[in-house]
């Protein structure tokens, strides 16, 4: 419990200002000091009487920011001013003129976008969290900075989400490993986005981050012994070659190792890469490129390469900057080790990400980087046609891509593309209008339809006519949002053209049935055939996708609207402004309700219903979501599920706290997946093991064994996750079988 002394608080705010100063690396003279001298005095002043959570002073956050962007990401005066300054227009009686009075007009500009929208519920808007993040990124057309000031705001929140609830810490942690640690990924930031995915694991998956630190804790001293052992030669070899480097092994993240387990389906003692050497060598930018080789070369003096993991990202750098020469050898005891040659500028931008790609540029004009590229990139999907935020937001995912493609057009100019990119991907990258046309390409002088995936090194030419028109299926296949996004506005453009002779013939039809053709009417019959818009349901009429059979069905399957309605709208009442709808009825209900939502019981006027996606059962951690499209059912999900954690980051506000009631009546049904050695006997000994020994009824059971291995998938019905648990510990013990684990409904076949 935090117990607040003034004295020593003032003590620790001067301690954390004197430690900004002191890792503010960047070049500053009088004025400069100055200026964040007194950026530092009027945060102090604004937040003087707030409090964090924690019972902490609020100053100490943007203080902690500031020097995160000082220190980590190399920021300098103006981003440092914008950081103790953040959130000084939102929480206090200063105004956006007043900084702009006190600092300028850049700094209050990059203040703007740090602002947040105010979060006032808006019945249209189905996400608040999508609407701020798509706001914030505005600003990218003006700076940069707002998003790497942003970042460093998000990751000071995480270093201190313990003091908020656990609701409030699932939400948070999954909409930064949802978008921000992408955004970090994407602009270069490595160690933020490390350390973003590591602490949002501490919050999702509180567990499995804990076994995974302690257990790089305990193999840590074996660890370091080989690692010393290993690099001796190669240390030896470059000194004597007389080049001036330096060699750091670096951890894995705890988040990348979960990944690579949960991925190849292994366990943490069968992960090999746990660590990777660093070699950073100090050499003229001209010479960078020869000299990672011939470091290279020196390491396969002693080590045998792997030259299917060789990475030359140096001759083709990614999207977000990054350089660097890759490669994975054989050590002498028979494990294989990645190792990662660098400069020390390439490890700059590597570390610091955009702030050092900008340093970088030997000239203010010098071409467009890759990251320069993306940027635009952005920068067109946010000021494009559709202002739906969670569409921007599935759009913005896809850029946030992590693999890469390099391919050429027919005159050998480079594009790089997300990896999984088709012919129409690169059609829409290169033009709008020739992605519009495209009917299909030559790819390395093959002919090729507009469906197929490219491969690093493809040379395409696309193929058009001016007869094309955009079709719907295309986006089944394409994977930029670019194209996407072009696709959408194309189609709609098309519908439009329907929308008159769509409206006349529906019209007509409602008249055939006798129902009185005015909106209400037809706002029922979009919402009957399952429509998002006018636009739509109108160029579906039109384009004979919606009958007359299905007006007469919805006369005849809803009566109130084929004659009531008809005969009585002259005596209609308006409609009531203040009417209730049901999501609004159950929010209410909820508030009402103290604590939880409960499952496993009887819940008055409430229904809920366990996605399938991630088949929670008791003992589960779950939340609720009350999603637009359950119509009044509560979606139960477990919280480390994907679909749970880009719900949360989508829709924040539908949440609701959930937990089980213990009931040991009710069976949940459940899978288990085994792999092993296949022996006779081994269908009896595992189910005894399951109906005798632990009394779990099973409702399938089936196997596949080809050339001595045996693959399984067993349904049971348990009363919750200790139950399953301990049935999975004891099939282990069956020294036969290799694999046991629980899997979601969603990989289940249907039984």
């Amino acid at each position: 419990m935090y117990e607040p002394n003034p004295d020593i608080e003032k003590k620790e705010i001067l301690k954390r200002y004197r430690n900004l100063l002191r890792v503010w690396s960047t070049p500053k003279d009088l004025e400069d000091k100055r200026m964040v001298r007194k950026a530092f005095n009027l945060a102090v002043d604004a937040h003087k009487d707030m409090r964090r959570k924690s019972g902490e002073p609020y100053i100490y956050h943007p203080i902690d920011v500031a020097r995160i962007v000082a220190g980590e990401m190399g920021l300098g005066t103006t981003s440092i001013v914008c950081a103790l300054l953040h959130d000084v227009v939102e929480d206090t009686d200063y105004s956006l003129a007043d900084i702009r009075k006190m600092f300028g007009e850049k700094v209050a500009r990059i203040i703007d976008g740090l602002t947040k929208i105010e979060e006032i519920f808006d019945q249209s808007s189905d996400s608040l969290q999508a609407e701020n993040f798509k706001k914030m990124l505005l600003t990218l057309s003006d700076d940069v900075r707002v998003i790497l000031i942003k970042l460093a705001d998000r990751l000071h929140n995480m270093r201190t989400l313990d003091a908020m609830l656990h609701e409030k810490q699932l939400k948070i942690a999954s909409e930064t490993l949802y978008l921000y640690a992408p955004l970090a990924y994407r602009l270069g930031l490595y160690a933020v986005k490390s350390e973003l995915e590591d602490l949002s694991l501490k919050y999702t998956e509180t567990e499995i981050y804990d076994a995974i630190k302690t257990k790089l804790s305990e193999s840590k001293p074996e660890r370091q012994r080989f690692i010393n052992k290993f690099i001796y030669p190669i240390k030896k070899a470059l000194a004597t070659k007389g080049m001036d480097f330096k060699i750091i092994a670096r951890e894995k993240s705890v988040h990348s190792i979960w990944e690579k387990m949960r991925l190849k389906e292994i366990p943490f003692e069968e992960v090999f890469d746990l660590f990777a050497i660093r070699i950073i060598i100090d050499v003229p930018v001209d010479k960078e490129k020869v000299e990672c080789w011939r470091v290279y070369s020196t390491i396969t003096d002693y080590y045998r390469p792997n030259l299917d993991r060789l990475r030359d990202w140096i001759s083709l750098p990614k999207a977000n900057g990054y350089e660097a020469l890759h490669s994975t050898v054989m050590s002498n005891s028979g494990k294989w080790v990645e190792i990662q040659i660098r400069t020390n500028r390439m490890h700059e931008i590597a570390e610091k990400g955009y702030a050092a790609h900008w340093k970088y540029k030997s000239t203010p004009d010098e071409s467009d980087s890759g990251l320069d590229e993306w940027l635009n990139k952005i920068r067109e999907l946010i000021q494009g046609e559709d202002s739906n935020a969670l569409d921007f937001l599935s759009d913005f995912k896809l850029n946030l891509f992590t693999d890469e493609i390099f391919v050429f057009t027919p005159k050998g100019d480079l594009k790089n593309l997300p990896y999984g990119s088709t012919v129409l991907d690169f059609a829409y990258n290169i033009h709008s209008q020739i992605g519009n046309t495209t009917i299909g390409a030559k790819v390395n002088h093959n002919l090729v339809p507009m469906n197929s995936a490219l491969k690093s090194g493809d040379q395409v030419e696309v193929i058009t006519s001016r007869k094309q028109l955009p079709k719907e299926e295309w986006l089944d296949f394409v994977v930029t949002s670019r194209a996407r996004s072009r696709i959408k506005v194309a189609l709609k453009e098309e519908k439009k053209k329907h929308f008159d002779s769509g409206k006349e013939l529906l019209q007509k039809y409602f008249v055939k049935v006798n129902i009185d053709p005015v909106d209400s009417n037809i706002s029922d019959f979009r919402k009957y055939v399952h429509t998002d818009s006018l636009t739509e349901l109108f160029y579906r009429v039109c384009t004979g996708k919606i009958k007359f059979k299905d007006v007469k069905n919805f006369s005849q399957v809803n009566e109130k609207v084929g004659w009531f309605r008809y005969i009585s709208r002259p005596f209609a009442k308006s409609k009531s402004t203040g009417q209730i709808t049901l999501n609004e009825t159950l929010v209410e209900q909820l508030a009402k309700m103290s604590g939880s939502l409960l499952l496993g019981g009887e819940v008055e006027d409430l229904n809920y219903h366990i996605a399938k996606c991630c088949n929670a059962i008791p003992g589960d951690d779950v939340i609720g979501f009350m999603m637009p499209r359950a119509r009044g059912s509560i979606e139960i999900h477990r919280t480390n599920c994907p679909v749970a954690i880009q719900n949360m980051s989508r829709y924040g506000n539908r949440m609701v706290k959930t937990k089980w009631r213990n009931n040991e009546s009710i069976g949940f049904l459940s899978g288990i997946m085994i792999k092993g050695i296949d022996k006779r006997g081994l269908v009896r000994q595992i189910s005894e093991i399951i109906s005798d020994k632990h009394q779990i009824s099973i409702r399938s059971f089936h196997m596949d064994t080809s050339e001595g291995v045996t693959e399984g998938l067993i349904m049971v019905y348990v009363h919750d996750t200790k139950n399953l648990n301990q049935l999975i510990d004891h099939l282990k013990k069956i020294k036969e079988l290799r694999v046991v684990k629980r899997i979601d409904r969603s990989k289940m076949p249907v039984v």
